[in-house]
């Protein structure tokens, strides 16, 4: 009885569950003096005591952990043995035991997990209050959820236009990374679409497959890691009644899968995830606003006074060109006059900056200014927007979705990529209302040998051809790089343009 007590004392100090495991084999061979015993787990797993496989004389019994079957553990006798009346009892008492210290265990690591999970809240909420920015508030969330669940990779989605999510973050950093983050998806189909349009969490095994499967007409090879995904969660970020993204985590093949407890933790983490980001965002409106009053205000002064004495001095230089009777001189003065008329081109494109991303949704050029302005924070400065022609008019919504995932894309490229202090974005449609131009400038270290090797470019020129267009990248005159982005506009399009 002592020796009994003793095992099952063994068994149960024990809170780790693969230790627990073995030792429980162990312990039930030793006392019983079997040569050798094997606990195969309903779930996948075996833990094992002596070499080579049972023979037919082994004994087994179910471990139950509550109402279920956990696993089922058998041991073989020593040579030429049976296992007596006690023997059996003594291995049905050991097996209980085994059950009873599976269930405390699994019940700590229940408790400890929950830890992990609200320590991540906790570190979500500090980053907040220590006002870190949007994206690396989203990049935290994604870092801690990947840790805490035990996954491989951690990725956030959001919103990029009608029916189609985008992965802002992707963590670990790196060149897989990389490459995945910008990648877009269909809410329909997908997972992670799913997640999104359903407000509920989706578990996926074989993960790497489905991503292969529906990202086999992407441009250019999927990392190597991508194969190797297995168990995924993708649990939807929910504030009252929307949706700001997806959080995904997933595994590498031959872990063990998420598990339900886990699924419903990761929820729990997405709903304080959720109001975080929503917080944050609230910190960058009340931020933006005291910004765009300013820039209001700018942009009045410039308009009321800058602008009107360049215009008058404009026309007193046109009307001096007229008494001059050199013509050599005259034509000097003229050309200072239409060098003023620029400069009140310039000074209008940049009032429209000042005052675009406080106007309405609807604006084509309002919505090209809040790209440029979300891309602050990964360029490390905001880049200058110009526009020139019609371009509410001219361009049609379809053109306007792949325009706008251009430029985003664009500017992504410029942040990883040149090194840039400035850059510069000029969007034009020429005077017949028929030809898009995107040019985004920087001051970097310029396009690399192989471009192609730069992440979205195949995106861009994928999107340019479906007009009509082109996409090339090459080494600007002045030094960094030069990216020109065109499309043909439809007819239609255009005449409406040209009848303004």
């Amino acid at each position: 009885m002592p020796a009994i007590l003793a095992a099952v004392g063994g068994i149960a100090r024990e809170l780790e569950l693969p230790a627990l495991l073995d030792r429980a084999v162990t312990v039930t061979c030793e006392l019983l003096g079997a040569r050798r015993g094997r606990l195969v787990l309903a779930e996948g797993g075996v833990a094992e005591y002596g070499r080579g496989a049972l023979g037919a004389g082994a004994v087994e019994l179910p471990v139950g952990v509550g109402t279920r079957t956990f696993g089922t553990l058998a041991v073989e006798p020593g040579d030429g043995a049976e296992f007596g009346r006690r023997d059996r009892e003594v291995f049905g008492a050991l097996s209980a035991a085994t059950g009873m210290a599976v269930e405390k265990a699994l019940l700590v690591d229940r408790m400890r997990r929950r830890e992990r999970w609200l320590e991540a809240s906790y570190d979500v909420t500090r980053a907040l209050l220590a006002v870190q920015d949007l994206r690396a508030t989203l990049r935290l969330v994604a870092e801690r959820a990947r840790v805490v669940a035990g996954g491989t990779a951690g990725a956030i989605a959001r919103p990029d236009g009608p029916g189609r999510l985008v992965f802002d973050v992707v963590e670990p950093p790196g060149e897989d990374a990389d490459r995945l983050t910008g990648l877009t998806v269909p809410t329909e189909g997908t997972a992670t679409g799913m997640a999104f349009t359903t407000r509920q969490p989706v578990v996926v095994r074989d993960y790497g497959d489905h991503v292969q499967e529906q990202q086999r007409d992407h441009d250019g090879p999927m990392p190597a890691m991508i194969k190797d995904l297995d168990s995924a969660i993708s649990v939807p970020l929910i504030v009252g009644e929307e949706t700001l993204g997806v959080l995904v985590v997933a595994k590498f093949r031959d872990r063990s899968p998420f598990t339900d407890s886990d699924v419903q933790l990761a929820e729990t983490f997405a709903g304080h995830a959720a109001l975080a980001v929503e917080f944050s965002r609230a910190q960058d409106a009340r931020q933006q606003l005291a910004v765009f009053e300013d820039r209001d205000r700018i942009a009045r002064d410039l308009h009321d006074l800058v602008i009107q004495r360049l215009f008058a001095t404009g026309l007193g230089l046109e009307g001096v060109s007229r008494l001059i009777a050199d013509a050599g001189v005259a034509a000097r003065v003229s050309g200072f006059a239409q060098d003023l008329d620029g400069t009140i081109r310039e000074i209008r494109n940049s009032i429209f900056s000042l005052q675009a991303p406080a106007q309405a949704q609807g604006s084509l050029r309002a919505e090209l200014l809040r790209v440029a302005v979300d891309a602050r924070d990964t360029l490390g400065f905001e880049p200058r927007v110009g526009f020139d022609g019609p371009l509410d008019a001219a361009v049609p919504d379809a053109v306007r979705s792949d325009l706008i995932a251009s430029l985003r894309e664009a500017l992504t490229n410029v942040a990883r990529h040149a090194e840039a202090r400035s850059s510069s974005v000029e969007v034009t449609v020429d005077r017949l209302g028929r030809r898009l131009t995107l040019v985004v400038r920087d001051d970097g270290v310029g396009p690399p040998p192989r471009a192609g090797r730069i992440s979205g470019l195949a995106n861009l020129a994928s999107r340019a051809a479906r007009w009509g267009g082109h996409c090339v990248l090459a080494a600007a005159a002045d030094g960094g790089s030069r990216l020109e982005w065109t499309a043909e506009l439809p007819a239609a399009a255009g005449d409406q343009g040209s009848g303004r």
